[in-house]
């Protein structure tokens, strides 16, 4: 019986190793994208399980510690929950986003939003939010962190509104017990209103 599970075990792990590793036609060769937050591997999950009962039949402690670990992280991640150990130093946010290509300046409004003021429309963009969330990877858990792309040289209202985006998730969400927060003076729906009650 005990080989049977070993057997078990040793599938399952393969499936989970076969199931998350990617080919290279579906990662681009010069574009990484930032850490995304998601749902719960079931295979990797299967995996962790599977690896907790051979390190407790082997008696290996550590590893055992090690998988329960990692499903851990992983049940945060799809709970869109930020890991309080690793915050992400402000002045070194600051520093490592100054450098990139079309920032002018970064601010932290909150603990949450930092705010990036950009020079030139096309740097108001989805790809300067992953940028910025790129440099502030090795700093911490960049689930943690709403980036705010102003464009101080726009030229019309539209141009000016903020563009947001939490580092791990889609446009409109963010991590939980993070709220969302207003930054434009006036609300860009209100704005789209005002518009069309005025070329009606």
């Amino acid at each position: 019986m005990t080989m049977k599970r070993w057997l078990i075990a040793a599938a399952i792990i393969c499936i989970a190793a076969t199931g998350c590793s990617r080919t290279d036609a579906e990662v681009p060769s010069n574009a990484r994208r930032p850490q995304q937050a998601g749902p719960t591997n079931p295979l990797a999950t299967a995996g962790h399980l599977a690896g907790i009962e051979a390190a407790g039949m082997t008696g290996d402690q550590r590893a055992m510690q090690g998988h329960v670990d990692a499903m851990h992280k992983d049940m945060m991640r799809s709970m869109h929950l930020a890991d309080p150990a690793r915050r992400i130093d402000r002045e070194a946010a600051r520093a490592a986003v100054r450098p990139l290509q079309g920032v002018q300046s970064a601010v932290w409004i909150d603990q949450a939003n930092l705010l990036v003021m950009v020079g030139g429309s096309q740097y108001r963009s989805m790809a300067t939010i992953d940028n910025v969330c790129l440099a502030l990877e090795p700093l911490g858990d960049t689930l943690s962190v709403v980036v705010n792309v102003q464009d101080v040289m726009a030229t019309t209202s539209a141009g000016a509104d903020t563009l947001s985006r939490n580092c791990q998730l889609g446009a409109e969400e963010r991590a939980l017990l993070q709220p969302k927060r207003q930054v434009d003076v006036l609300d860009p729906a209100v704005r789209r209103v005002f518009r069309a009650q005025q070329n009606g």
